[in-house]
């Protein structure tokens, strides 16, 4: 089961966190796994892991937000399978403390980056006869979160992306599903919080990972399960529908 035997992957953000467990597990289960990352340098320990284990993966340097880049890229890897819209940026800040650029920068990554590659990858899927898209939205796109309102904001269009693509492409056999994480713990993570709350990250470590009623963050890995299941041919019926995996953050907290 969940076999991705002759199918290529493209998954945005390879490089490190739950898109390069992701990229390892779908390696590992047969696919040819395609990585964009914003450098060839922050994928290279994604590349070599999969290589070890004997998968197959080529990397690209990528700047998602580049609507030229990611269509010349999609166009040399041509022909795939599945895409997981795995690459964003995070950002702190209520509407009346988010600057101009800030908000640009999230949506430039987190909304634009998600839609250049469905552009890109449409075409692609319609060579391949079908396929399936996966894209990262957030349990911020489901509650109120303090203190991210531009995150939210993206978050929330890619979950309305996700529905619109789904519905759009039903017909050509292509598939389109959302996850919604909550906090999962990443080397991203402990860059924003060393970054933000400096001094104070062992408090705040703790405090995030309370959050979740389970009383933990999420793995990487335990993410990555269920995109290989959302991408697998077993889901070949689920379309244009999200996935909470968040310890119970949405319906257990009160």
């Amino acid at each position: 089961m969940f076999s991705l035997q002759n199918k290529k992957a493209v998954v945005t953000g390879g490089g490190s966190g739950i898109g390069r467990a992701i990229a390892t597990l779908f390696a590992k289960q047969g696919a040819e796994v395609h990585l964009l990352d914003l450098t060839i340098e922050s994928a290279q320990d994604a590349v070599d892991e999969i290589q070890k284990s004997g998968g197959k993966v080529i990397s690209y340097a990528c700047n998602v937000a580049n609507h030229k880049e990611v269509i010349d890229i999609f166009t040399k890897i041509d022909n795939i399978h599945i895409l997981v819209n795995n690459a964003g940026i995070a950002h702190v800040g209520k509407v009346d403390t988010t600057s101009e650029s800030d908000f640009d920068r999230v949506m430039d990554v987190n909304v634009k980056g998600v839609y250049n590659c469905l552009y890109a990858a449409i075409p692609q899927f319609r060579k391949s006869n079908g396929g399936v898209i996966l894209n990262l939205a957030s349990i911020a796109s489901w509650v109120g979160i303090p203190d991210r309102f531009a995150y939210s904001t993206a978050k929330g269009a890619v979950m309305a992306m996700t529905l619109s693509v789904a519905k759009d492409y039903i017909n050509e056999g292509i598939r389109c599903n959302s996850i919604s994480p909550a906090r999962v713990h990443t080397s991203f993570v402990d860059g924003f919080i060393n970054e933000n709350y400096p001094g104070k990250e062992a408090e705040i470590f703790e405090k995030l990972s309370l959050s979740q009623p389970i009383g933990r963050m999420g793995k990487p890995d335990e993410v990555a399960a269920l995109a290989l299941f959302l991408c697998s041919d077993e889901a070949g019926f689920i379309t244009g529908s999200d996935y909470p995996i968040d310890g119970g953050f949405i319906k257990l907290n009160n």
